[in-house]
């Protein structure tokens, strides 16, 4: 598709909408704004275009304007009152600091109707200085707007988002993998949301699967061709309120059913541990008892040691290596005040005096994906077991 061609045919550019639905609503609660070129009567997406740096920043920002003004003028039929998510390179946005963009929106919609507008826009895609184009988006909060941060990834930097402050961090459901690195990121990005108090948005969301995964690490909203392809005319909002009702009353029921069995195994292993500690109360809180809780539990743990409330290890480390058990002195003294939870683990256990299970997480060593039974003992010591891969694949609800 010649850029060209597109440039000198602009009556054959049309907006599309994509529904967006909403977890709270179960319902449509925006649009986002796609371009399309109809060709031969095929439909082709104008996003090669807009990517394509070679061609002049005033042609881009020219149809750029034209899909919004189409889209504009049809949001304008519609009483409803709907979001319109807006994809704007935020390079092309600075040359002006947004002023034409503005307008423009002010052009078709009266003042208390700009916090429809939800602008979508790529921090890892902006070249420039970022306090600018803070600037410029604090400026357009002031008229109610949104702004949305897209095409999230390993490449995108949390303070920058940050500083940013987003009402919608957008997740592309294509460029996740089933990686310990996207869990990661997406942790790290549910963290972010929850401290900015902004929603996370799934994107590309394509299968039954894919809709349960953005459900269950915290998607607000949802989008993709699972739910409704592009089209030309916005849809009925209930469109898939029955749909929802029913895959949703689905995720809850595996969910809580998970939760329960996750439950039945942390009390086993309260008893077992109640167990092993009065067969082997005689042993003092070292090596030796390790090395006993070891041989009794070689089949769930690889790792074994003991710290107190401050963190600091108060034994070696008791480890799996190669089907033998190995005491790694080392690690005696080491801290771990600083590990995400420690302390607050601490206190719930010494608070409730019941053993812990951690969520998944990737261990600092193996990189395996591991969790950590803790268990309170008594003078101020807490025993931890770090459960094996094996133990957690046998048992696949712990994944």
């Amino acid at each position: 598709m010649d850029a060209v061609e597109i440039l000198t045919n602009t009556d054959k550019i049309k907006p599309y909408f994509q529904p967006i639905f909403s977890a709270d609503e179960h319902r449509v609660v925006g649009y986002e704004v796609l371009g399309r070129f109809e060709d031969e009567g095929q439909l082709l997406s104008l996003g090669p275009f807009f990517n394509d740096t070679s061609i002049p920043e005033e042609y881009r920002l020219e149809i750029d304007n034209l899909i919004l003004e189409l889209a504009l003028d049809k949001m304008k039929l519609y009483e409803e009152n709907f979001m319109l998510f807006i994809n704007r390179d935020p390079n092309l946005l600075m040359i002006d600091h947004g002023e034409e963009f503005l307008e423009l929106l002010k052009k078709h919609l009266e003042l208390d109707q700009l916090h429809r507008i939800v602008l979508e826009i790529s921090e890892s895609a902006y070249k420039g200085e970022l306090d600018p184009l803070y600037h410029m988006l604090t400026y357009f909060k002031t008229y109610g707007m949104k702004i949305a941060i897209d095409k999230l990834g390993q490449e995108s930097h949390m303070d920058r988002i940050a500083h940013l402050s987003p009402h919608i961090l957008k997740v592309n459901m294509q460029t996740l993998s089933s990686g310990d690195s996207s869990r990661g990121m997406l942790y790290s990005l549910g963290m972010l949301a929850r401290k900015m108090g902004a929603s996370l948005l799934f994107e590309n969301i394509e299968t039954n699967y894919g809709m349960h995964f953005a459900w269950k690490n915290g998607g607000r909203y949802y989008q993709g061709c699972y739910l409704h392809d592009p089209a030309e005319d916005l849809v009925e909002r209930d469109i898939l309120r029955d749909k929802f009702r029913e895959q949703f009353h689905e995720f809850i029921t595996l969910e809580k059913k998970k939760l329960e069995t996750v439950y039945a195994l942390t009390e086993r292993f309260q008893k077992r541990m109640q167990d092993l500690l009065a067969k082997y109360k005689k042993l003092s809180f070292g090596t030796e008892l390790l090395k006993a809780l070891g041989k009794e539990l070689e089949r769930i743990c690889f790792r074994l040691y003991i710290c107190d409330e401050d963190g600091f290890q108060k034994s070696p480390n008791l480890l799996k290596d190669n089907g033998a058990w190995r005491v790694q002195e080392e690690y005696r003294d080491k801290n771990w005040s600083w590990r995400p939870y420690f302390l607050e683990n601490i206190i719930k256990m010494r608070n409730e005096k019941r053993g812990f299970l951690s969520d998944i997480y990737s261990d600092i060593e193996t990189g395996e994906t591991i969790r950590t039974f803790s268990y309170p003992l008594h003078d101020h010591k807490y025993i931890f077991l770090d459960l094996s891969y094996s133990f957690l694949y046998e048992n696949e609800v712990l994944l």
